[in-house]
């Protein structure tokens, strides 16, 4: 008997439905392919036996979860889902490059203007994107098929694999002593906007349920820019009065914050966080799956 529409019972059947389409759509393109072993093409790295026994296995161990009433979370699902992914990263570097191409045509241009870069410097500048993005294609890729990477780890990669990421260190090797010292105050001023605005955005969060004291909006302000990850120690943070704030180094985000709190405000963020939590976890529940053991209110790595 069927279970009822969002039940256990359910999410298995359709579970175990959706699997046994894409087998049979795999066998029908195998068919119509010839002998997949013998081709080059996409199909081939699909076709994958070990990737299509894990794959598989994965999917059954879930559908087995889910009917015995054991969590199942989202990395579950991606961790399940990662032989596939790992054969299909040929098709998503082809669309990743098309996509790059213009990002690094735009790039270039961009800082061919404001710095009249010659024709050679525009190649070299141009190479030396497109090594980058391999790179990081490279990096990517290696993650995505690692054992044991979380939805987390990708999100967190995500933000950080920028194709400028390392420029500061090759552009000057192109440019003069005036348009180096114009190259570093401009990538400065940018990097010190991102920082002001994560720290912005933080405090503000954080107000809405605490009611910070102006000092205390200066003190966890500096605290959360000085462990963002575009902060520089030679950037000076400002308080609400034009005053300097301490960059002493921060090793705890979490920690650092809840110790300015006076104890009824981190009694109110606490359980400001478990009623959102529990929130969070009841969404989850009602699709069957489980909320991830690192997750936060305020994004999924923030504090």
């Amino acid at each position: 008997m069927a279970g009822e529409e969002g039940s256990a019972e359910e999410q298995v059947r359709r579970l175990e439905v959706e699997l046994q389409h894409a087998k049979n759509r795999l066998a029908a393109l195998e068919a119509s392919q010839g002998a997949p072993q013998n081709s080059t093409g996409l199909l081939a790295r699909i076709a994958n036996p070990q990737s299509r026994r894990e794959l598989t296995d994965g999917t059954r161990q879930l559908a087995e979860d889910i009917r015995a009433g054991r969590p199942v979370s989202p990395d579950d699902i991606f961790r399940a889902s990662q032989p596939l992914l790992r054969d299909l990263a040929p098709l998503f570097d082809r669309m990743r490059i098309k996509e790059q191409r213009s990002v690094i045509d735009a790039m270039t241009g961009e800082l061919t203007r404001k710095y009249r870069l010659s024709p050679e410097d525009q190649t070299e500048l141009k190479n030396w994107f497109q090594q980058k993005a391999e790179q990081n294609a490279e990096e990517w890729n290696a993650l995505l098929a690692r054992k044991g990477t979380s939805l987390l780890d990708l999100a967190r990669a995500s933000r950080t694999m920028r194709i400028d990421a390392d420029l500061d260190s090759f552009l000057p090797g192109l440019l003069d002593p005036k348009q180096q010292a114009e190259f570093a105050a401009e990538r400065m001023a940018a990097r010190d906007k991102r920082v002001q605005a994560e720290a912005d955005q933080k405090v503000q969060q954080l107000n809405a349920i605490t009611s910070l004291d102006e000092l205390q909006r200066d003190q966890i302000f500096g605290i959360i820019a000085r462990s963002s990850r575009d902060y520089d120690a030679s950037m000076i943070l400002q308080g609400s009065q034009g005053q300097v704030i301490s960059t002493a180094p921060v090793t705890d985000r979490e920690s650092a914050i809840l110790s300015v709190l006076r104890p009824d405000q981190r009694k109110a963020y606490l359980a400001e966080q478990d009623r959102r939590r529990a929130e969070a976890a009841k969404d989850m529940e009602a699709i069957g799956l489980t909320l991830p053991a690192n997750w936060h209110m305020f994004e999924e790595d923030s504090f």
